[in-house]
């Protein structure tokens, strides 16, 4: 993964400052590119973005945002929105610097330590200076493509690789089509994203979820045929645990990518948070075309060791029919032993093993 730090920051406050100065003399009223948000209102979003991951850092936060709000000063000009970019775009900067490695902060899209906040400033820097600078007649800007590169390859796992980066960004942000890749309907960044040797698993967000369930990519690129039904019908699941109050980050549907190509090859996750005995069930299933390479089993001991890492995960479920004979053989190379079975199926579970502590006790 590479890693981002503040000289990255500097770099994109220092191109997006550049380009927006050369604008200041134009109307900063109008709607910017593709948002509802006006020139004016969407600069001070990026700069409300800069101190809030800075504060998340700073602050150390755990469970959500600091209850605070960045406004414009009365008689704020777009000139002095750009000195307000340069200088929160500093302090987030600093944030980043002073942060120890070992540092989480949470992030709705994923906890991050001070690399992941200072990708997610550039994003905000970089696509909404675009979409002020489109609004204002002034098409075509490039910014650094190191810059992009590194951002997709920190934030976007999903995103095709080897094409131009900032065409590519501005397809994962939704602002684009990208090589025969229609826009997305609806995308997200993964800030901390489960890997394995060959695969990336990236949470389906309810916006997301709901976008795949109505027929969307999802913003991914998937292998021929994919998505299958099953991730489709999974997405449903979010959407619906969503609207009844009872979805939880993590304990939904994630889509399995492959990391050599960037193509999803499958869906993989829980049906709903662990219950009140600490049991979770879990359900995959793979596009026919990246079927027998070893992709279900090796996303299911992936989501296995996320979920073990969670005290309230102690019994994970499967339950897979009696034909299918290779979803069998992928539950039980993950370690999930026989429990039942009905006329139709199979019901497989896996414990949370017994840790051992320090002085031999069982925890």
């Amino acid at each position: 993964m590479t890693i981002m730090g503040p000289h990255d920051i500097d770099e994109a406050v220092t191109a997006t400052a550049s380009a927006l100065r050369d604008v200041t003399g134009r109307d900063w009223s109008v709607p910017a590119a593709g948002l509802e948000w006006s020139c004016f209102d969407t600069a001070v979003h990026i700069a409300s973005d800069f101190v809030g991951y800075a504060t998340q850092l700073t602050g150390r936060a755990t469970d959500g945002y600091a209850p605070f709000d960045i406004v414009a000063g009365p008689g704020a000009t777009p000139e002095g929105l750009v000195r307000v970019l340069e200088a929160t775009g500093g302090l987030l900067s600093a944030a980043v610097l002073r942060t120890p490695p070992d540092v989480r902060a949470w992030h709705p899209y994923g906890d991050a330590g001070g690399d992941g906040f200072a990708a997610m400033g550039v994003v905000e820097a970089l696509v909404h200076t675009r979409d002020i600078l489109d609004a204002l007649g002034a098409h075509g800007w490039q910014p650094p493509g190191h810059l992009c590169a590194r951002v997709l390859e920190r934030l976007f796992p999903q995103a095709p690789r080897g094409g131009d980066p900032w065409r590519t960004l501005l397809w994962a942000t939704g602002r684009g089509e990208l090589d025969g890749l229609p826009r997305p309907g609806a995308w997200r960044w993964y800030a901390d994203p489960i890997r394995s040797e060959r695969l990336v698993l990236c949470e389906v967000s309810p916006v997301v979820a709901a976008d795949l369930h109505g027929g969307g990519s999802g913003g991914f690129a998937w292998a021929e045929g994919g998505p299958e039904e099953g991730t489709r019908f999974a997405g449903g699941l979010v959407v619906r645990a969503r609207e009844a109050g009872t979805y939880r980050p993590g304990w939904g549907t994630y889509a399995i990518v492959r990391a050599s190509d960037r193509r999803a090859v499958g869906g993989i996750g829980f049906h709903a948070a662990p219950d009140a005995n600490g049991e979770a069930e879990i359900g995959y299933d793979i596009v026919e075309s990246a079927r027998g390479h070893g992709y279900a089993t090796e996303a299911l001991r992936a989501l296995v060791d996320w979920a073990f890492t969670h005290p309230e995960a102690k019994v994970l479920r499967a339950t897979v029919d009696h034909g299918n004979a290779p979803s069998h053989a992928v539950v039980t190379r993950a370690g999930f032993t026989p429990a039942g079975s009905t006329d139709d199926s199979v019901r497989y579970v896996l414990p949370r093993r017994p840790i051992t502590g320090e002085q031999g006790e069982i925890r």
